[in-house]
């Protein structure tokens, strides 16, 4: 348990960091960094991400993007969130997947996720990511947000295992390869 806590007060001095915030010394084009954690700790974390975002900061300010909130909202901008129970019972799961995947898209998440008037100093964390898997992954996440968010150092925090190439959700499933990121810390 020290572990996960002592890497979670690493976080702000990172984020800080004025070469971070200017995605500086990164030979990609886009700072996209993961902060990867064991699932058990999940709340753990939710409840560091919760007190960072209500802490005011003169070096830097925090945008939470909650994946599986924007899931929610894109569904129920569709009118079909409250069908989802009934859809999986008459139709399966796989059917339940692939009707979902067709409405809750890259693009229909990256509409919801954008903000106007990046300023310097911004830093985008993306949560949620274990909650809306399988409907959304992360690697493709990661591959649409590239260009409308190049401007923005973006940590995603990620229950499970990220060796620089293959994200594992989880420590379980194999969510994609995502090579332009890096290990926030």
């Amino acid at each position: 348990m020290g572990d996960i806590k002592q890497e979670l007060d690493k976080i702000k001095g990172r984020i800080s960091d004025s070469n971070f915030l200017a995605n500086k010394g990164l030979s990609n084009e886009v700072g996209i960094h993961v902060f990867k954690y064991a699932p058990q700790y999940e709340l753990i974390v939710r409840d560091y991400i919760e007190r960072l975002l209500h802490t005011p900061s003169d070096d830097y300010r925090v945008i939470e993007r909650d994946m599986y909130k924007i899931l929610n909202e894109i569904l129920e901008e569709k009118r079909v969130l409250g069908t989802v129970p009934s859809l999986e019972e008459k139709k399966g799961k796989d059917y339940l997947l692939a009707q979902l995947q067709k409405i809750a898209t890259p693009e229909a998440f990256l509409a919801k996720m954008k903000y106007e008037s990046h300023q310097r100093g911004d830093v985008l964390f993306l949560t949620g990511i274990g909650k809306v898997y399988p409907f959304m992954r992360s690697h493709k996440m990661l591959d649409s947000m590239q260009q409308v968010f190049s401007d923005i150092p973006i940590v995603m925090f990620y229950p499970g295992e990220f060796n620089g190439q293959s994200l594992i959700l989880f420590n379980k499933f194999h969510d994609g390869n995502y090579y332009r990121a890096f290990n926030l810390l």
